[in-house]
């Protein structure tokens, strides 16, 4: 067990309680969350929906409050069919009196009614992804369903309320400047950004012997990832394909895989950090809003193959970088299969410019110490100004 009192710093006497979307896993929203939970020690989480054992000890251990969604009919299963009712359960949260509320959130956490008096500060991973940037890769053609009948007419109820509730945040804290401009652009408010946090301890570098002629993608398996961009690529040109990741988007990848590709399926931290030390490169097709796998992989001591969007723009650095580092990655400008078979063609041209070491130093700018650092600063900030 995580001892507690390793955790007492700075902020581990403020009044706060937590308030996140969800706890079903734990992906790039929940490592933040734990981050926060050792800023704020004993901290209350509100959230909507707790699936008790998908998240870590360290989550699990802070007292952990339900909206009314967590009683609904096969919530676990289907809690994104309950989009409608997620505005309904954030504001029916009544918080305790406190000197802070921090919220993560990347749907409606953001949202939640402040007690008088506290300093409400929101750490967005993005404005709600599903009736902003993110609307056609979930309801657009080609995906079916209720939703696609229904979100037509939700769609810009749920985007009034979002903008009207980014009111009851003070202080906006963007995972990215490319979320950051978001905010500006979605909500009219600006953002200071602070990367979210990556275990880079998890990851080291191997021997070049050790290296293997594979390609990775460690993903959920989500439409808006783009996974099926790399498994066609490489299914077309036979080039062998390693995806780690679980999703609805699975039966669809393998009847899009050949022979060469591989779904794995969920892996065990151990085995993904094994994973991309031994890979060729990561290849990342998506547009992500800052994008934690190419981190790992360049931690790793591994080169990143990125679509040129996003947050990947601003953790990788390319062949030629006008400001002369090292590169860690090659860029395709396009989202298609032959820009990103483009990319793969150019980065085994250039694998000998990829220096291991100096990939994990760059990495390492990322680090969760770094996170807890800044993020620990701002907030002293926020409440002394307050006070």
């Amino acid at each position: 067990m995580v001892s507690a009192a390793a955790d007492r710093g700075p902020l581990a006497g403020v009044q706060a309680v937590l308030v996140h979307d969800w706890l079903t896993g734990m992906r790039g929203g929940e490592k933040v969350l734990e981050a926060f939970c050792r800023l704020l020690p004993g901290a209350p989480i509100y959230t909507l929906l707790h699936l008790p054992g998908t998240v870590s000890e360290r989550i699990e251990r802070h007292p952990i409050r339900t909206s009314f969604l967590q009683h609904m009919p096969l919530v676990g299963r289907f809690y994104r069919h309950y989009l409608p009712l997620f505005p309904c359960a954030v504001e029916s949260f009544r918080l305790p009196a406190v000197e802070l509320v921090l919220s993560s959130s990347h749907c409606v956490a953001k949202g939640v009614k402040v007690p008088p008096g506290a300093v409400h500060v929101s750490y967005v991973h993005t404005p709600m992804r599903y009736v902003w940037d993110l609307y056609e890769a979930y309801f657009g053609p080609g995906r079916g369903g209720t939703a696609r009948l229904v979100m037509p007419w939700l769609r810009p109820l749920l985007q009034r309320w979002d903008v009207r509730t980014a009111a009851r945040v003070d202080h906006f804290v963007a995972n990215s400047a490319h979320v950051a401009e978001r905010i500006r652009r979605h909500y009219r408010r600006q953002a200071v950004v602070i990367h979210p946090p990556v275990d880079t301890a998890r990851f080291r570098p191997v021997s070049p012997e050790e290296v293997e002629d594979y390609y990775l993608v460690v993903s959920a398996l989500v439409p808006y990832k783009r996974v099926d961009l790399a498994v066609r690529a490489c299914a077309r040109t036979g080039r062998r394909l390693k995806v780690v990741g679980t999703g609805p988007e699975l039966s669809r990848l393998k009847n899009l895989a050949g022979p060469t590709v591989e779904l794995l399926g969920w892996q065990p931290d151990a085995e993904v950090a094994r994973l991309y030390a031994r890979a060729r490169a990561l290849i990342f097709p998506g547009e992500e809003d800052f994008g934690i796998t190419p981190v790992e992989s360049m931690a790793a001591g591994r080169p990143v193959v990125a679509f040129a969007r996003g947050g990947a723009l601003e953790t990788v650095v390319g062949l030629d970088d006008p400001q002369g580092r090292p590169p860690t990655g090659v860029f395709f400008p396009r989202q298609n299969e032959d820009a990103l078979v483009a990319a793969l063609e150019e980065l085994e041209d250039s694998l000998e410019r990829f220096d291991p070491w100096a990939l994990r130093t760059h990495a390492e700018r990322f680090d969760t110490a770094v996170f807890l650092e800044r993020m620990s600063g701002f907030l002293q900030g926020v409440l002394a100004r307050r006070r």
